[in-house]
């Protein structure tokens, strides 16, 4: 593997896990990104390689924008940054046969290749996989687009939203179509691109694991579809079994009851029966324990058949007291349930700052930057923030003049606006 000199660790420190592996960066917006954070996280020297002049295209997507030390607005925008830290910028005009050239120079030196443009773009510049696997045969290309390489889809864009309606989220997400704001409904967070980002992770590591066994590098074909698919988990199951569709359900569960939101007297709360023992412990909680002898509710299977008589009883007996009376009683019984936090509720939870889930990080045009913390916890070999997100081509000079660049080299390069 190739070791760049500013990613070697401190003497003391806790090792890192992919401390050695060098990534080059051709991805943007969010599943790319999001893999090449995780990898950055771990140890690896991320190359993040930008657009000249405007960089990432989630540079610009704001507000909000992070603070300077006078409460303005900077340049850069909190999407980009939550998914870009500990990663190095060099802004390379990749349509340029310098720029290409530089590419390839870049891609003969490390480990990984991400890249996320249409099927086909990269192979007119001459950066296709194959050229850059035929001068280093130990490269991992990973492609990520909206529908993969192959198949009748394999030329369109594809965004997040589109693959959440198209790869059935959007159906099994919402209220249900005869309840007032029934009807299609996305997730929050961009699920299908941040998936898709985790899984090209793994894939990475496999590869890796396999080219360091055999000195053979791969390509990785990940689409977004493919992902949306495959995170149907136990809704897809469902149809491939029985060849119905599920449809949409509001906050309850296909499987289980009672799995969903319920109204206290003063808010709402989550209960997640998971298991026939819990939901006798539930019924005695709620003051009708002899709901766990009735053979209509004595099992899951069948809570889940008599639903809507069961539902509505539970309804009725959680609006007579408080939420958070109801949260103490039954996490005191090792019931599982929940309050239905907002984000400054979640941040201020105590579990989650026990849980380190923010990180400080200082920014070159900023004091202020706050991220969300990697959530993997390594015994050995933890996650390290050692890069803020970088500005754009921060990194250009420094990059070059490790690719083996003499100064005048470089300097003429910026001159001719192949770099910047």
């Amino acid at each position: 593997m190739q070791t760049s000199s500013n990613e070697t660790q401190t003497p003391g420190s806790p090792a890192l896990a992919l401390a050695g592996v060098r990534v080059l960066d051709l991805s943007r917006v969010l599943a790319g990104p999001w893999c090449t954070q995780t990898l950055a996280d771990l140890g690896a020297d991320v190359i993040k390689v930008e657009r000249p002049g405007s960089g990432d295209d989630t540079r610009a997507w704001g507000p909000p924008y992070l603070k300077d030390a006078d409460g303005a607005d900077t340049s850069e925008a909190a999407y980009y940054l939550g998914a870009n830290r500990n990663k190095r910028s060099i802004a390379i005009d990749i349509a340029s046969a310098q720029g290409q050239a530089l590419i390839r120079k870049l891609a003969a030196q490390v480990d990984v290749l991400v890249e996320n443009f249409k099927v086909g773009d990269l192979a007119r510049y001459g950066l296709d996989a194959q050229t850059l696997q035929a001068d280093n045969p130990g490269l991992v290309v990973c492609s990520i687009t909206g529908f993969g390489q192959t198949g009748p889809y394999k030329d369109r864009a594809g965004y997040d939203y589109a693959i959440q309606g198209m790869g059935g989220l959007m159906s099994v997400t919402g209220e249900r179509d005869e309840l007032p704001g029934g009807g299609p409904q996305k997730v929050g967070v961009a699920v299908a691109d941040l998936f898709t980002g985790l899984y090209a992770t793994v894939a990475i590591l496999a590869a890796l694991r396999h080219r360091d066994a055999t000195g053979q590098g791969q390509t990785i074909d990940m689409a977004l579809l493919d992902t949306q698919v495959a995170m149907l988990a136990n809704l897809g199951a469902n149809y491939l079994c029985t060849g119905k569709a599920p449809g949409r359900i509001g906050n309850a569960h296909q499987n289980i009851v009672p799995y969903q939101v319920f109204e206290a007297s003063d808010g709402h709360l989550i209960v997640a029966v998971g298991n026939d023992g819990q939901f006798a412990k539930f019924s005695e909680i709620v003051g009708h324990g002899d709901w766990a002898a009735d053979p209509r509710f004595q099992s899951n299977a069948q809570r889940v058949r008599h639903r809507a008589e069961l539902v509505p009883l539970i309804a009725a007996a959680l609006k007579t007291r408080p939420r958070n009376n109801w949260l103490a009683a039954l996490e005191k019984a090792k019931v599982p349930c929940g309050a239905i936090n907002n984000l400054t509720d979640t941040f201020a939870d105590p579990q989650v700052q026990a849980r380190k889930m923010t990180v400080a990080m200082e920014h070159p045009l900023s004091d202020g930057l706050k991220l969300v913390a990697n959530p993997i916890k390594l015994s050995a070999t933890p996650v390290s923030y050692r890069h803020p997100p970088p500005l754009l081509g921060q990194h250009t000079r420094e990059l070059l003049a490790e690719a083996g660049l003499t100064q005048a080299e470089v300097e003429q390069l910026i001159r001719d606006q192949i770099v910047t």
